[in-house]
């Protein structure tokens, strides 16, 4: 696996590629990889002639500067898994290679359709600004002609295929499924800052939103929400901060099962100090 760590060295190769007309297929990372990480770049691997990861912890998508301090940094241990899993190459850039001053200093706006007003959106003002402004730096220096992105973060995933579309680039966006750690814990770098204990007990949420699934034909929206809530914070250590179920495509809340043909149930619960999202699909 080939490292990459300035924009003008990736462009030269990306542009060899295209001259050979070789696909390629890109899995945007910031670093702290997993099994679901992996998953990604061998489907990439399967479906391309060359797979492009890249990891850079975005500054303009953290609400707090804490946050971004604090996000677990191993390249070393990230390269490694990505030679594993046969990635062909690894860019790496630095924040002054991808943004200016003037970037990071005025906030980057964009029109998502009412998509950010839910959910993530309203506890994390400001993030899919930041998301949607580096997602689309990556894409025109890739050109990529798939880019995969993990269903966990199912909000994420709609932006993203927004703004594909509004931006107008060529990339399909491909989602893939939650990849799970055995005891039904969705796998995330987040994870990685839980206690072994803290493991255990967060193994509960989809244990409590896989069981929902036999309810929601029967349970009205509402008492759906609130009988899966209660049932995870039976869990002292567990602690909601929204569950929401909605259209999977307009990310608005639903009022009955049968207004809608794809319904997703989307969660973020606090274990302990630790913010964990999931997901559920009831149809």
């Amino acid at each position: 696996m080939k490292i990459i760590k300035n924009q003008d060295t990736l462009k030269e190769i990306i542009d060899s590629y295209k001259a050979e007309n070789k696909t390629i297929g890109f899995v945007p990372t910031m670093g702290a990889l997993h099994r679901g990480h992996l998953s990604l770049i061998e489907r990439s691997t399967i479906n391309n002639d060359v797979t492009l990861a890249s990891i850079f912890v975005n500054p303009t998508q953290f609400n707090r500067r804490e946050d971004l301090e604090h996000y677990p940094r191993d390249i070393e241990k990230d390269a490694e898994m990505l030679t594993s899993a046969c990635c062909d190459l690894l860019f790496t850039p630095s924040i002054e290679d991808i943004y200016s001053k003037t970037e990071l200093e005025q906030p980057f706006e964009f029109n998502f359709q009412g998509l950010d007003k839910v959910m993530e959106g309203v506890f994390r003002p400001n993030h899919f600004n930041g998301v949607v402004q580096i997602v689309s730096k990556l894409f025109t220096l890739v050109q990529p002609d798939k880019a995969y992105f993990g269903e966990k973060d199912f909000q994420q995933l709609a932006i993203i295929r927004l703004m594909t579309k509004t931006f107008q680039f060529s990339t399909e966006i491909v989602g893939c499924p939650i990849i799970r750690e055995e005891n039904g814990l969705a796998r995330s770098s987040r994870n990685a800052l839980l206690s072994e204990n803290e493991r255990k007990i967060a193994s509960h949420i989809y244990a409590v939103l896989k069981e929902s699934i036999t309810f929601a034909p029967v349970t009205n929206i509402e008492e759906l929400k609130s009988c899966t809530v209660a049932a995870i914070e039976q869990k002292p250590e567990l602690k909601v901060e929204y569950f929401e179920i909605v259209d999977g495509n307009s990310l608005q809340p639903v009022a009955r099962m049968e207004d809608s043909d794809y319904i997703v149930g989307c969660i973020t619960v606090y274990c302990g100090k630790i913010r964990l999202i999931d997901n559920i699909r009831y149809k």
